[in-house]
């Protein structure tokens, strides 16, 4: 039996910011409905490291990036509308949603 897939983030942050913390927020929902168990979030404040966000690229907070698996998927914003952020990251399908409701798994 194969292991399941663990799906490593990146959330780039802008300190205390509102829209920061709703995408903090939002993300702990989200693993914790759909990937229960099988994620791993890194957070990086960019006042706090700036150089990495810059050569990461990211020009804007919140930015979260899922690393892996691969390939990298970006998206950026308080991370508000599941929906879109399941289909942009690449988690629509059946093996991010978990068991039916109403089963056990």
């Amino acid at each position: 039996m194969s292991r399941p897939v663990v799906y490593k983030f990146r959330l780039y942050v802008a300190d205390d910011a509102l829209n920061s913390g709703q995408a903090r927020t939002n993300l702990a929902a989200l693993c914790k409905t759909h990937l229960a168990g099988r994620s791993e979030v890194e957070v990086v404040d960019v006042f706090k490291q700036p150089n990495r966000a810059l050569s990461d690229a990211i020009y804007l907070t919140p930015t979260l990036v899922r690393t892996w698996p691969l390939p990298v998927r970006c998206i950026v914003g308080t991370l508000s509308q599941t929906a879109m952020v399941l289909r942009v990251l690449d988690l629509e399908g059946d093996f991010a949603a978990g068991p039916p409701r109403g089963e056990m798994p």
